[in-house]
């Protein structure tokens, strides 16, 4: 731990502006000193006590509840102190100014501080020191940040599973099978002689071939995770007045963008997050695609080309109505040509034709995504649609809250046990290697849940969460 961990500390705990109720928290070692001056008397454990919050002169700031939460068994595994005041943002930061002041408070006896040191919290500082207290995992102190910003309902009882230690048990188990095939292995070098019938005894091959399986599913349920909680960006491009601002409206069911007739009315983008089954889907609407000499809607079409080359995923809108046009067909041509390979290779350009409620002499074709922003025919498809680029499966059992870097940890640990694999089949299988292979692949799937997590991505994590958590 640093120097700074061993720093008392306090925060509002609630989140700014007004309130019926806000929380001071408080997280030091021995808080007792600091309540007596605070609170002007002692505090039975984990009980909730109503009493006046004054300060230093003797004069109200408020009325609430204060709770005092012995080490270790408190959110931090420190002393906690809560004082549950009414949640008006003066009110708070009177309480907060109070807190630091009384810390400073000399005590009689000793004729020093009653708590030497206490400083406002970092971002996620509480969490942080659950985690270097074994309070939570690292997986864990990530879900409460993800419960705290879960943007869907599915995202929050994600999260909340991974808040309860699921997706860490599996990890653990996964390690603890890796750990214990990498002893059969290791002891197998330590014992030649033994080699051949070991390894086949304990059936050496069968729990690799069941390590790789658990991970598979594993990795499935990881990565529609990291869907639920990032979700997916969708950039709908292509030429003007082809509707793309209307399907923008349709898929939000508000008027987010302004529809005219009008070429090069939409000139920037207009995003918006919705939910489809849960999954978060961050829609751009772009400003039509074509050459123009109105600078300041180049300017636009520009920015329309970087959101496209940055997307997940590209909804390309075709207007049903001018299809055979020579002059539309050329443009659109033009656009298809330029549109990001990486995009297309990943068949993630999704072609859907606009306007199917009006007049148009086009045949269907057998893949073809046909709609109406108008009348709404088509959009449910279109929904589906957006979710199979995801990489979305409808309704997935057991899915916990993850990050891109579970998914890179998962990755990696997958990589190192294929290659265990791949020398277990070989004619005469290299044990050492096989066993190294192991030992990356543990350390790999340490990292979820902070076993070999370095310093600095630990102060990265922490530092995006919510200053009071």
């Amino acid at each position: 731990m640093l120097p700074r961990h061993h720093d008392p500390i306090v925060a509002i705990a609630t989140a700014s502006g007004r309130a019926a109720v806000g929380i001071i928290r408080v997280s030091g070692r021995d808080l007792r000193p600091l309540i007596a001056v605070l609170c002007r008397r002692s505090l039975a454990p984990r009980h909730a006590t109503l009493l006046p919050f004054l300060d230093a002169n003797g004069g109200p700031i408020d009325h609430g509840l204060a709770i005092h939460f012995p080490a270790p068994h408190s959110y931090t595994g420190e002393d906690v102190l809560e004082l549950q005041a009414h949640g008006g943002p003066v009110v708070l930061q009177l309480l907060l100014a109070r807190c630091i002041e009384a810390a400073s408070t000399l005590d009689p006896s000793s004729g020093l501080p009653v708590l030497p040191g206490l400083r406002l919290a970092m971002p996620g500082e509480f969490t942080e020191r659950a985690y270097l207290n074994d309070k939570l995992d690292l997986a864990q102190a990530e879900a409460v940040s993800d419960l705290i910003d879960a943007s869907t309902e599915a995202a929050a009882r994600s999260a909340s599973r991974s808040l309860s230690g699921g997706f860490s048990a599996e990890i653990r188990e996964l390690d603890a099978r890796l750990m214990r095939l990498r002893m059969l292995v290791e002891a197998t070098l330590d014992f030649p002689e033994e080699e051949i019938d070991f390894l086949q005894q304990a059936d050496a091959q069968g729990q690799l071939s069941s390590i790789s399986e658990k991970l598979h599913g594993i990795e499935a349920r990881t990565r529609q995770g990291a869907l639920l909680r990032d979700g997916i960006t969708v950039v709908i491009a292509g030429q003007p007045n082809v509707g793309k601002s209307s399907l923008l409206n349709a898929l939000a069911g508000a008027e987010l963008a302004i529809v005219t007739p009008i070429p090069g009315t939409t000139r920037d983008k207009v995003t918006q997050t919705i939910q489809i089954e849960g999954v978060p889907v961050h829609v751009i609407d772009t400003a039509g695609l074509r050459e123009t000499d109105d600078t300041i809607e180049q300017m636009g079409i520009a920015r329309s080309w970087t959101e496209i080359e940055q997307a997940d995923a590209l909804v390309f809108l075709h207007d049903l109505t001018r299809l055979g046009q020579p002059d539309h067909d050329a443009a659109e041509s033009a656009i298809r040509q330029r549109l990001p390979r990486a995009l297309v290779e990943a068949g993630r350009v999704l072609e859907v034709y606009n306007k199917a409620d009006l007049p148009h002499g086009c045949s269907a074709g057998p893949s073809e995504l046909r709609l109406s922003a108008t009348t709404g025919l088509g959009l449910d498809t279109l929904r589906h649609r957006l979710l199979e680029l995801a990489g979305w499966l409808d309704h997935p059992e057991g899915v916990y809250a993850a990050r891109a870097r579970h998914v890179q940890a998962l990755q990696q640990t997958r990589a190192h046990v294929d290659e265990a694999t791949r020398q277990w089949s070989g004619v005469a299988p290299a044990l050492d290697l096989l066993a190294e292979e192991l030992r990356l692949a543990q350390h790999a799937l340490g990292a979820i849940v902070g076993q070999s997590t370095p310093d600095e991505l630990l102060g990265e994590i922490f530092s995006r969460f919510c200053i009071g958590k």
